[in-house]
């Protein structure tokens, strides 16, 4: 006994829309629970400390700060250590130069805030360049 015999036989399908609403559905999901984080943070280059020491070039700012919180351009105490200060004592130091390179030397014991009063000096100047100074693990 054939039942099927004037029937044309179906072709299976896999119904592909169920499975786009599902996915979509997740998408919706992962986009509305995921947080997105803003830093509003400066470039920093940092060298690593085992590199060889490299040549000065003309257009870098050396921004020395002492464990007792002084900050020195170019070797020169600044009167006052505020933001504003040690911007205006930057641009002095930087003249004509294009995109000087901040250079911190900071004390190992120096107050964090101080190195962060003197990244955000260079930012409102003007410069986004900075490094820090290490010294080789000898």
């Amino acid at each position: 006994m054939n039942f099927r015999r004037g029937r044309a036989s179906d072709v299976p399908e896999i119904n592909l829309i169920p499975l786009i609403d599902v996915l979509l559905v997740i998408i919706i999901f992962l986009m509305l629970t995921t947080t997105y984080a803003k830093f509003s943070g400066l470039e920093i280059n940092l060298p690593t400390a085992d590199a060889s020491k490299q040549t000065e070039t003309p257009n870098e700012i050396n921004v020395g700060l002492t464990a007792a919180g002084q900050v020195l351009v170019n070797k020169v105490p600044l009167a006052t250590v505020s933001v504003q200060a040690i911007s205006e004592a930057l641009r002095r130091a930087a003249g004509d130069t294009k995109e000087p390179v901040i250079v911190i030397n900071a004390d190992a014991k120096a107050n964090y805030q101080s190195v962060v009063d003197i990244m955000q000096a260079a930012q409102t100047a003007g410069y986004p360049r900075i490094s820090f100074a290490t010294q080789s693990p000898h």
